[in-house]
């Protein structure tokens, strides 16, 4: 705050008024509701004697028991001109301050804050540039009263009818809809000078604001006149039609369709396009080759899961046993899946890692993708890339060519119905590339959590993040990876499987799937440990279980033969 000078010898100890996000100006009659007990008893202290009050701006508006710290020390004398009880206990009263007046030391804090303070005297020499300032400054208020209608035109004659420098600053300054910190400036500055010349620089602020946000209004009504006139215009359209006698249900469906785009929340210049896309097809003449093109590609922005995810278990156990139900052994890979779900909890990341499993066939690399699902509580997907040698595959066709379609990641997306599912890209490395591109370079973006994010498919064209999505990929040699995408990935080994746990899963997983699959019961078949052992290794030589599975279907088909023959 400026400094304050020019206190006078004349000092009165009065009653304090604090005031609660309100600066009272001199000459200003303003209207208080007072509610809490030491106002109240200053206000009576005040009608006791001579009805006079120091009224002062508390520094926080929410100090609801203001000391000396809380208060300005430059206020304004007030004389108390009606007061009324209110049923609540509370009193209106109506005020009006006289001159400024500083605190020069607290004389009471009980049962009411009474201070002493110093007249404050205005001295005013005429100059040719203390008229200019005020003329400015009437100026800038008529400008203001102009763009913020708060403002009683009246008052706008007041101030040009006031001579007196000091009488006029504090009208304008009291009228002007800013904080309490300038209106505090001002009161304290006593050189009328200065005084006038920081009322000029506040105006011009509020101008510039004011002026601004009266240009933000404009466009936004055009904008909305523009929607009401296309509206009005549809709706003539649609009248038209019915008395026609045809296409409302296809009106109908078309606005649905703008309401579903409105709702994706897109960015304005995406959403502006999707919708001009619409006013495309509502004009397209029916048999259109076009029509079916366009009206694909809207279904198929719709119906993508922009904002829809899965809640992630929590539960470290939980998922854990889903895990061991599932699979027997892979502990590292067990392992790492529940370290994943700590750091997503403590980080609340959305990212998540992109594993790769590599192992000989059957050793459980595609089902154990399912099961990380699962424990996560995600949706899954599967893509099988295995022959797979035309990027489009990937990145999708572009919307000129006949036939064109997204590519297998955003059909996924669409197909699990949530923006964080578990995206399992089996046999990753039985891809291939010809003149029709090579799908393992439009993997590396897939693959990349720096890119991903703003994953361009060529079909949809609008960025798609895929930051959230757990990718896991299956192979079953390195080589055949081209190096550049196996970096991306986080390898996992799966070896294959020791005679004793292949032992341990045809007793829990195998046996129990295939005696269900077939029909049968323990009372009608019993597979011993050493006939188990048989199998294994007399008549599989594998790395995983798939022939030892196979084995065990054979076993029970003959039994189920058996027990439909008696």
């Amino acid at each position: 705050m400026a400094s304050v000078t020019g206190a006078s010898a004349t000092t009165l100890q009065l009653p304090l008024l604090p005031l609660k996000n309100v600066v009272l100006f001199p000459h200003m009659i303003v209207p208080l509701y007072v509610g809490r007990e030491r106002s109240i008893a200053a206000l009576e202290d005040a009608m006791m004697h001579g009805k006079q009050v120091f009224l002062c701006t508390q520094r926080r508006a929410d100090c609801e028991d203001p000391q000396e710290a809380d208060l300005y020390r430059v206020g304004v004398l007030g004389e108390v001109v009606q007061m009324l009880k209110l049923p609540d206990n509370t009193i209106k009263v109506l005020i009006e301050g006289s001159s400024r007046a500083l605190i020069e030391r607290f004389v009471e804090v009980k049962p009411h804050l009474k201070v002493e303070v110093a007249l404050l005297d205005e001295e005013v020499q005429p100059s040719s540039e203390l008229e200019a300032l005020m003329r400015g400054v009437v100026d800038l208020f008529d400008r203001y009263v102009e763009l913020d209608k708060k403002v009683p035109p009246e008052v706008n004659l007041t101030v040009r009818g006031v001579e007196d420098a000091g009488r006029m600053a504090d009208i304008v300054a009291s009228n002007l809809n800013i904080g309490v910190t300038d209106k505090q400036d001002v009161l304290e500055t006593f050189q009328m000078d200065a005084r006038l010349e920081k009322l000029s620089t506040v105006l011009q602020r509020e101008i510039e604001i004011r002026d601004m946000d009266r240009s933000i209004r404009q466009r936004v009504r055009q904008q909305i006149d523009r929607r009401q006139k296309e509206f009005y215009l549809k709706e003539q359209m649609r009248v038209i039609q019915e008395e026609l006698g045809g296409e409302e249900a296809q009106l109908s469906e078309l606005d649905e369709l703008r309401e579903k785009l409105r709702a994706l929340e897109l960015a304005e210049a995406l959403e502006d396009r999707l919708l001009k896309d619409v006013d495309r097809l509502e004009r397209m003449p029916p048999g259109s080759p076009e029509i079916s093109v366009l009206h694909n590609y809207l279904d198929l922005v719709v119906s993508l899961p922009w904002h829809e995810r899965s809640e992630d278990v929590t539960d470290l156990r939980a998922a854990e046993a889903v895990l061991d139900e599932d699979h027997h052994g892979l502990k590292k890979v067990k392992e790492r899946i529940l370290e994943f779900l700590a750091v997503r909890q403590l980080t609340k990341s959305p990212k998540g890692p992109i594993l790769c499993f590599i192992g000989p066939p059957g050793v459980g690399k595609t089902s154990l993708g399912r099961s990380i699902a699962r424990a996560l509580g995600r949706k899954f997907v599967r893509v099988s890339l295995g022959g797979v040698s035309d990027e489009a595959e990937i990145r999708g066709h572009r919307r000129t060519y006949v036939g064109s379609m997204p590519g297998r990641i955003i059909k996924g997306l669409r197909e699990a119905g949530t923006r964080n599912p578990v995206f399992l890209l089996d046999e990753v490395d039985k891809m291939s590339s010809d003149f029709r591109g090579d799908p393992a370079s439009a993997m590396l973006e897939v693959l990349d959590p720096e890119q991903n994010k703003h994953f361009s498919d060529h079909y949809l064209e609008i960025p798609f993040d895929l930051s959230e999505v757990l990718f896991i990929t299956t192979a079953n040699v390195y080589y055949s990876i081209p190096r550049a995408l196996l970096d991306r990935m986080e390898v996992i080994n799966l070896p294959g499987y020791t005679p004793e746990e292949k032992m341990v899963i045809a007793r829990e997983f195998l046996i129990p799937k295939q005696l269900t699959d077939h029909g049968l019961t323990d009372k009608n078949i019993e597979i011993t440990r050493p006939a188990v052992s048989t199998m294994i290794n007399r008549y599989t030589s594998e790395a995983g279980v798939r022939n030892l599975e196979r084995s065990i279907a054979g076993v029970c088909r003959k039994v189920a033969r058996e027990v439909v023959s008696g």
